[in-house]
C-alpha cells in the first residue's frame, strides 16, 4: 500500500492490528487503517504538552481498549475521539465514512468534552458527570472509552505546569473516574487510575509507600514464587488443578488500608495477594478447603463473591491465611471466566452489536438507578453527591418477603431498601420488620436479613431520615419530597408576610394584583414569590414596589440594608459567598459544628439575625423540625485563599512528644491552630478540641487522614458540638 504514514506510525498501525486479530479473527483491517490515516491527518502539525505530535494519544487510548478486547468500532472511536473537538472534522463526515455507530460514539465523547467550557467552575465535575452518566446509559462504551482517555492523561498528567490544575484533575479521576471503573468492574484501568492520582495529590505519602515497595522487592522476588509453589502444590494434592500467582498490592491500596485500620505502614503485614485460578466453580470451592485446612485463616476476612456477585458482575471467593513462613496473605480464587470478568468487567460480557438489548440492561440495572435519580429534579452538584455514595461502598444482601435478592452499600437501613424496591414504597414507609422483629428504620441492615417495608398512604418522608440513609436513591427522594413541603409552608409565611405588608401601605392584596406578579417578576405563579418572601430571599417592599411604583420605600430598604452590612461588617463569616441568599442577608457559621466549604449545609433564617449556616449532618438541626419555614436550601460558593476555622476532637496517648508531632503533621498539611482546649486527661490518654484554620473539607479530611496514621493519634474525628 502506498504510504501516507510515515514507518513509525505503519509500526504502530500493524501493532494494534495483530493485536486485535489475535481475538477476533475476521477484523476488518483495511477500516482499521483508514481510521489510522484519517485520525493522523486531522491531527497533523498538533502537540501534546509532553511535546509529543498529538495523535500519539489517540493511539494510546486504542492500545488500552484493544488490550480489554474491544470491538473495532470503540477502536476506531478511539483514534478519532477528539477529531471533531479539535479539528475540522464532523459527525457526518464520521458518519460517512465509518458508519453511524461510530459517529454517535464520537458524538458522546465529544459532548463530555464540550461541557467543561459551557458551566459554571463550581459546577464542571458535577455536570460532567451527569453528562457521562447519561451517555453511558445509552451506550457503556463511552464510558470505556472516556476512562482509557482518562488512563492516558493520567500517565502524562506531569505535563502539565500548573500544580492547580494537576490537582483537579487528579482529584476528579480519584473521585469519580477510578471508582466508576470499579463499579463496571474494569479492574486494571481502576487500579491505574488510583495510583496515578494518589502520585498526585498525597505525592510524599506515595513515594514513602513506594520507596517500602521498592525495598520489599528484592525479598518478594524469593518469596512470592515460593509461597505460589507452595500453595499449588496444597491445591492440587486436594485433587484439584490450578495456576497461582502472586503480587505486591498497589500503592493506593496499601494507603487505603492504612487509612481503614489506622496503622502506619511498618504495621501492616499483608502486603502480598495470590491468585488462585482452577477449571470450574466447585474446583473454587474445594481449593478454599484445602488452603483453610492447611493455613490458619485470618477471622473476618473469608467473602464468597461466587454465590453472591456484586453487581458488576464480579466472581471470586476471597480468605485471608497466615501462610507458608508465618507470612500473612490475601488470596483471590476463581476460574478463568470470572478473571476475565474481574480485569475487564463490562467490556467481557456486554453486548456491542445491540447496546439497548435486555441481555445489557438487565446485567447493569445499577446504571439505570443512577440514571434514575435524574428524575427527583436535583441539581447536577446533588446528583453527583448521591451518585458518589452509591459507588464508593462495599455492598450487603437483603431479601424481600418474596425472596427477591436486593443489594445496598455497606451501613444501608431499612430506609434504604424501602427506595430501592419502589421510590413510592419509600416514600409511603412507616415502619419495617427484619427477620420477623419489629425494627426502627434506622436500623443498618446485615448480609441475608429478610425485610418487609410496613407503609401507610399518608406517610410522609422526614427530614431527619437524610441524617442516616446511605444510598442517593433514597436521599433524592427525601430531599425531594421535603423540599416541596418546605416550598408550600415558605410560601404560606411569605403570603401572610407580604399582606401584612400591603396592609401597613394601605393596600389590599387582590387577586388582580397577583396577577400581575408573573409577568413582572418572570415567575411560574405568585405562590413562588411567596416561597422567596418566606425563605427571607426577597423583600416584601421590592414586591409592594413593583405594584405599585408611586410608592418608593426607599427609606426602608436604605435602613434594612445598612443594618445588614453592619452585620456582615461585624462577622468573619461574611467573607464567604453562600448559594440562595440574597447580598443583604447576614450569614453566621454555626459555632455547634463548623461547617467548611465542600460540605452540605442547610440554613436556618431568623429574623433579625440573618441566616445561621450549619452542616447538614448537625444535631441541632432537630431543634428546628417544626419550623420548616425557618429552612433554606444553601450552597458553597468558595474560591480563593479564604481560610475556615474548623474543630476537631482527638484521643492521643500521654506520652513525651504527642502533642509535638500532632501539631507538626498539622502544619506540614498547610493548617494553622487558633486554639486549643483540653477536655480530660489520665495517666494513659489526653483528649482535647482544636480549632484549625483550612480552606475547604477536603483540606480538613487531608489532616485527618494524616493524623490517624501517627502511633500516638488514639482517635480524631471532627466535632459536631460547639
Amino acid at each position: 500500500m502506498g504510504d501516507p504514514l510515515g514507518n513509525e506510525m505503519i509500526e504502530a498501525a500493524d501493532q494494534l492490528y495483530e493485536k486485535m486479530i489475535a481475538y477476533d479473527p475476521t477484523i476488518d483491517g483495511s477500516r482499521l487503517r483508514r481510521a489510522f490515516i484519517f485520525g493522523m491527518e486531522a491531527h497533523e502539525g498538533q502537540i501534546r504538552a509532553s511535546g509529543q505530535p498529538y495523535f500519539t494519544h489517540p493511539i494510546a487510548v486504542a492500545n488500552l481498549l484493544v488490550d480489554m478486547n474491544l470491538d473495532l468500532d470503540t477502536v476506531i472511536t478511539a483514534l478519532l475521539h477528539d477529531t471533531v473537538e479539535d479539528c475540522d472534522v464532523t459527525l457526518g463526515a464520521l458518519d460517512k465514512a465509518f458508519g453511524s455507530s461510530v459517529a454517535q460514539l464520537v458524538d458522546g465523547v465529544t459532548k463530555l468534552s464540550r461541557i467543561g467550557r459551557q458551566t459554571e467552575k463550581n459546577s464542571l465535575q458535577a455536570e460532567n458527570f451527569r453528562k457521562l452518566l447519561l451517555a453511558m446509559s445509552e451506550d457503556v462504551r463511552v464510558l470505556l472509552i472516556k476512562l482509557a482517555d482518562r488512563t492516558h492523561n493520567m500517565h502524562t498528567i506531569s505535563h502539565i505546569q500548573k500544580p492547580e490544575k494537576r490537582v483537579r484533575i487528579a482529584r476528579e479521576t480519584l473521585e469519580i473516574y477510578a471508582p466508576l471503573a470499579e463499579r463496571i468492574g474494569v479492574t486494571n484501568l481502576q487500579k491505574t487510575l488510583e495510583d496515578a492520582a494518589f502520585s498526585v495529590l498525597h505525592e510524599e505519602m506515595y513515594q514513602t509507600i513506594n520507596a517500602r515497595l521498592d525495598y520489599m522487592v528484592q525479598e518478594s522476588e524469593i518469596i512470592i514464587p515460593m509461597i505460589s509453589v507452595e500453595l499449588q502444590d496444597v491445591v492440587e494434592r486436594g485433587g484439584v488443578e490450578c495456576s497461582v500467582t502472586g503480587r505486591l498490592k498497589s500503592a493506593y491500596s496499601i494507603w487505603r488500608k492504612m487509612q481503614r485500620k489506622k496503622v502506619t505502614i511498618d504495621q501492616l503485614s499483608d502486603m502480598m495477594a495470590f491468585r488462585v485460578l482452577v477449571p470450574d466453580v466447585a474446583d473454587c470451592y474445594r481449593a478454599l478447603g484445602s488452603i483453610h485446612a492447611a493455613y490458619p485463616n485470618v477471622m473476618g476476612r473469608f467473602k464468597d463473591y461466587i454465590s453472591t456477585p456484586k453487581r458488576n458482575g464480579y466472581q471470586s471467593l476471597h480468605t485471608g491465611v497466615i501462610g507458608p513462613e508465618n507470612h500473612k496473605i490475601e488470596i483471590q480464587v476463581r476460574t478463568p471466566e470470572m478473571h476475565s470478568v474481574a480485569e475487564f468487567g463490562v467490556a467481557a460480557h456486554w453486548n456491542y452489536n445491540d447496546p439497548g438489548s435486555e441481555e445489557n440492561i438487565s446485567k447493569f440495572k445499577w446504571i439505570q438507578e443512577l440514571v434514575g435519580i435524574l428524575d427527583e429534579e436535583a441539581g447536577a452538584e446533588e446528583f453527583l453527591e448521591h451518585t458518589k455514595m452509591d459507588l464508593y461502598h462495599d455492598q450487603v444482601f437483603c431479601f424481600t418477603p418474596r425472596g427477591d435478592l436486593i443489594a445496598l452499600p455497606k451501613g444501608a437501613t431499612a430506609v434504604d431498601f424501602a427506595y430501592a424496591v419502589h421510590s413510592k414504597v419509600g416514600e409511603k414507609c412507616c415502619g419495617v420488620r427484619i427477620n420477623g422483629k419489629n425494627r426502627q428504620l434506622a436500623t443498618e441492615l446485615e448480609n441475608g436479613d429478610k425485610i418487609e417495608i410496613i407503609t401507610k398512604a399518608s406517610a410522609r418522608p422526614l427530614a431527619e431520615w437524610e441524617n442516616f440513609v446511605k444510598t442517593g436513591r433514597a436521599k433524592s427522594g427525601i430531599r425531594r419530597v421535603v423540599r416541596a413541603e418546605r416550598a408550600v409552608e415558605f410560601s404560606r409565611v411569605g403570603r401572610s408576610i407580604l399582606q401584612k405588608s400591603f396592609s401597613e401601605a394601605g393596600k389590599r392584596l387582590q387577586k388582580r394584583t397577583l396577577d400581575k406578579i408573573p409577568q413582572i417578576f418572570g415567575v411560574q405563579k405568585p405562590e413562588d414569590i411567596f416561597a422567596l418572601i418566606g425563605e427571607g430571599r426577597m423583600q416584601p417592599e421590592i414586591v409592594l414596589e413593583k405594584l405599585y411604583p408611586d410608592l418608593a420605600k426607599s427609606k426602608r430598604r436604605t435602613k434594612t440594608v445598612d443594618n445588614t452590612k453592619r452585620h456582615q461588617a461585624n462577622s468573619r463569616e461574611s467573607l464567604l459567598t453562600i448559594q440562595g441568599i440574597n447580598p443583604g442577608i447576614a450569614i453566621t457559621m454555626a459555632r455547634c459544628c463548623h461547617p467548611l466549604p465542600g460540605e452540605d449545609i442547610i440554613g436556618i433564617f431568623t429574623t433579625g439575625k440573618g441566616v445561621t449556616v450549619h452542616r447538614a449532618d448537625c444535631a441541632n438541626l432537630v431543634d428546628f423540625n417544626d419550623m420548616p419555614e425557618l429552612w433554606m436550601d444553601v450552597g458553597w460558593e468558595y474560591e480563593g485563599p479564604k481560610r475556615v476555622m474548623g474543630r476537631l476532637n482527638a484521643v492521643l496517648s500521654n506520652e513525651p512528644g504527642a502533642l509535638a508531632a500532632v501539631a507538626t503533621i498539622i502544619g506540614q498539611q498547610g493548617g494553622n491552630i487558633s486554639n486549643i482546649q483540653l477536655s480530660e486527661r489520665n495517666a494513659d490518654f489526653f483528649s482535647f478540641k482544636l480549632d484549625l484554620e483550612v480552606k475547604d473539607v477536603e483540606h480538613m479530611r487531608t489532616i485527618i487522614a494524616a493524623l490517624q496514621a501517627n502511633n500516638f493519634v488514639e482517635r480524631v474525628e471532627r466535632s459536631n458540638t460547639g
